[in-house]
């Protein structure tokens, strides 16, 4: 059954769901990092590339959600049933290392946040934040789980309060963002790659993916065979749900890096190592109000993006292995899932306490992700256009266009990591 059309806004805004979280998770503490250092490092010039990136990012989201829409699995289980299994397993095994290695970092930052607001130790707070993520996602079913990821999103609001307390020069920053600047030095040029590299993320591709199937389920439609098919009324809340999802991640990242970028980079501060390091040193600069909302945002962020990260890699690991894998399944039903989910975890909290450095841990993740994402992307194009899968539901000359232009950028972005 079709969900009804909206006709109202606000109907619309009930009708939100895996596009608006997939967006929100998009901005999480590591990628918050990445945008701070580039509004420290180059103050406003990599505002222009928040317009830029958003129809890019929108674009790979909806056929990711189109191709699991329409033949009712994720995306490991298209590639496990029309691809060979070398690729797909190695596509998952990669996925998996950078997935976990992202949720490492991501928790620690979840604790310097909290740091910044009470007196509790950073690595105190390690195992209580990996526990309740846990608990959240065991025992949590899919629609509270849901719910709870919505509220979430609203702390990247935050981000947008801590700019505006910023007092930025708005004529420099109208100028930085409707006109493009390009250095083709090394940082300019590194920092483009790493911004590229932590908006279009492999996870993302999954999670969205799966989180149409999951919708689908708490429809009643449990069978694949039910879930096969979209209608049109479908296909385009689809699209409003992940272009507003999309806008939203995009708009979060224009003004942290405003925020840095007014108040760090003007100071001379153009060295930060973290979104943690960026909120504690706005406080001089932009006042106690300001630290808080980044602060908040930093943690909000941060328990809605690692869930998620070990969430897609149970997803992907499970279809590659055909597996049952569901957050409405129970841990009895799907043990392989949620033990995958355990480990991930598990394996983050154990990279935090054996010191390894986080923004190290971060750098290996953007290579993984860099050298994953474009030759994925490729398959997933070719999956969009494969009648097979999509029936008549291939894509149009937009979406191809589009799809296209990202996968070229990705595999220029991996060559520019590789040379920066």
């Amino acid at each position: 059954m079709a969900r009804p059309k909206p006709k109202s806004i606000v109907r619309l805004l009930k009708l939100l769901g895996p596009g608006l979280i997939t967006g929100a998770s998009d901005d999480d503490p590591s990628g918050i990092g990445t945008y701070a250092i580039a509004g420290a490092s180059l103050g406003y010039s990599t505002l222009w590339v928040a317009w830029v990136t958003f129809p890019l990012m929108a674009s790979v989201q909806v056929i990711c959600a189109k191709v699991a829409m329409v033949s009712g699995k994720g995306i490991a289980a298209v590639l496990r049933e029309h691809y060979p299994r070398t690729l797909l397993y190695s596509v998952v095994l990669s996925l998996m290392v950078a997935n976990t290695i992202n949720a490492g970092a991501d928790i620690l930052a979840i604790a310097a946040g909290l740091n910044l607001l009470l007196p509790v130790p950073i690595m105190i707070a390690i195992l209580p934040i990996a526990s309740v993520i846990l608990a959240l996602q065991i025992w949590g079913s899919y629609k509270t789980i849901a719910k709870i990821f919505k509220w979430l999103t609203l702390t990247l609001f935050a981000y947008i309060g801590s700019a505006l307390l910023a007092k930025p020069d708005w004529g420099e920053v109208l100028k930085a963002t409707l006109i493009p600047t390009i250095h083709f030095e090394g940082t300019y040029l590194a920092t483009m790659v790493a911004i590229l590299g932590t908006t279009i993320s492999p996870y993302l591709f999954f999670w969205q993916a799966d989180q149409e199937v999951e919708e689908e389920r708490a429809r009643g439609r449990k069978t694949v065979s039910q879930r096969k098919g979209a209608t049109n009324n479908e296909l385009t809340h689809s699209f409003w749900d992940i272009n507003i999802g999309m806008l939203l991640s995009n708009v979060v990242m224009y003004f942290i890096v405003l925020a840095t970028a007014a108040t760090l980079h003007q100071s001379g501060q153009t060295e930060v190592s973290s979104a943690a390091e960026a909120a504690e040193a706005l406080r001089p600069l932009a006042g106690d109000a300001a630290t808080i909302l980044m602060a908040l945002g930093l943690i909000g962020t941060g328990f809605l993006a690692v869930p998620i990260l070990t969430g897609s890699a149970g997803y992907a690991v499970c279809e590659a292995m055909g597996w049952k894998c569901s957050l409405d399944s129970s841990p009895r039903q799907a043990k392989e899932f949620y033990l995958i989910l355990c480990v991930s975890t598990v394996a983050g909290v154990v990279i935090d306490f054996i010191g390894v450095n986080p923004m190290a841990a971060l750098f290996w993740t953007a290579v993984i992700n860099g050298v994953l994402a474009p030759p994925l992307l490729a398959i997933i194009m070719l999956i969009a256009n494969n009648k097979e899968v999509m029936g008549s539901r291939v894509n149009g000359r937009s979406l191809n266009i589009l799809g296209w232009v990202t996968t070229a950028l990705m595999f220029a972005a991996t060559i520019g990591l590789v040379l920066a």
